[in-house]
């Protein structure tokens, strides 16, 4: 594909993520633009095209797909529907970015990913977490040897899910709801890419602290074990209203504390402690997670490396998630599956 061809998107679900944060990202490029919605309710999709500036709206997936004026799809539809509408998109010959979790099991996730890769379309996983500045600086540090061996993470990621979100993450398990696969997955992906390193095993406990019915779980604690021996404590809630976000690296040479970084928005701070000595540490100027996620994503269209996420990455990332799910559930260490 030509490098300096204007990359024209259309949305699957019209989404609040899609019209807070991956419309305005995907139009700040000079070399993209979104041009199309669907969503199952023909009306939702006419409206939300008017208010957002776009041109065509469906109400049929079969139709939508069948547009040529667009080479790639964005799906933020709730989670049960990314493995079908991602082989159609495939099949289509439609680039796909996905909305985290990509699927509710490992092998509809598997599945996804082959089903690209046959199709010969860039796949990609929206964890725009690991687009921050601070994730990025926190990747470097640690791959630099600047807190020595990793011994320790935390990750501080319990928050109060807002008002308006508070639908099907809360009480419609049959749709991947709750705050594991909301929240957890996101973890495990920060630390996967900060560490460059696997989750070996789990240990959780999970409980319903008033938001979530259903059976769904607003709230939960646990450690990942990762492969280099690094221990990673996780809390994660929809129902924690004053805390703020965070994520720590314990060395044996020091460590990096990082303070309101768990987060959409960029922001947040780095300090380096060593002993009785603390400096924070200069960070670039911050740069929108979604605008680098689309920038990057447009690039691997073009041939241009990869996604900041790729489709393997958020099959990685599901696969903890579904290791915390089953280890609340039965109380027991749970091995994280690999291929």
């Amino acid at each position: 594909m030509e490098s300096d061809k204007k990359l024209a998107w259309g949305l699957i679900g019209a989404s609040d993520i899609a019209s807070t944060r991956m419309i305005p990202a995907i139009n700040a490029q000079p070399d993209s633009h979104v041009v199309a919605v669907m969503s199952s309710n023909l009306k939702r999709a006419q409206k939300y095209a008017v208010d957002n500036n776009i041109s065509r709206a469906y109400g049929s997936l079969d139709d939508f797909l069948n547009d040529p004026e667009f080479e790639v799809v964005y799906i933020s539809t709730t989670n049960e529907l990314h493995l079908s509408q991602t082989l159609a998109a495939a099949r289509a010959g439609k680039h796909v970015l996905v909305e985290k979790p990509l699927a509710l099991t490992y092998e509809d996730a598997l599945q996804m990913i082959e089903s690209c890769k046959n199709a010969d379309v860039i796949m990609g996983t929206n964890h725009h977490l690991r687009n921050a500045i601070t994730h990025r600086k926190l990747h470097d540090l640690v791959a630099d040897g600047a807190i020595g061996r990793p011994l320790a993470a935390r990750v501080f990621h319990a928050v109060y899910l807002p008002p308006r979100l508070q639908g099907w993450r809360l009480n419609k398990p049959e749709a991947g709801g709750g705050v594991i696969l909301d929240i957890t997955v996101h973890d495990a992906d920060t630390l996967r890419f900060i560490l460059n390193d696997e989750v070996e095993d789990v240990i959780a406990r999970s409980t319903e602290q008033g938001l979530a019915s259903s059976g769904l779980e607003d709230a939960v604690m646990g450690v990942m074990y990762f492969r280099n021996g690094v221990l990673a404590q996780f809390h994660d809630a929809f129902t924690v209203a004053h805390a703020g976000t965070g994520l720590e690296i314990h060395g044996t040479e020091g460590s990096l504390v990082g303070e309101s970084v768990m987060t959409q928005d960029p922001i947040g701070r780095i300090t380096v402690k060593r002993g009785s000595l603390s400096e924070e540490v200069k960070l670039e100027a911050a740069e929108d997670l979604y605008i680098r996620s689309v920038y990057n994503f447009n690039q691997a269209v073009k041939g241009n490396g990869q996604p900041s996420a790729t489709g393997e990455d958020g099959l990685k990332s599901l696969a903890v998630g579904l290791a915390v799910l089953e280890s609340a559930k039965t109380g027991h260490q749970v091995k994280v599956r690999h291929q």
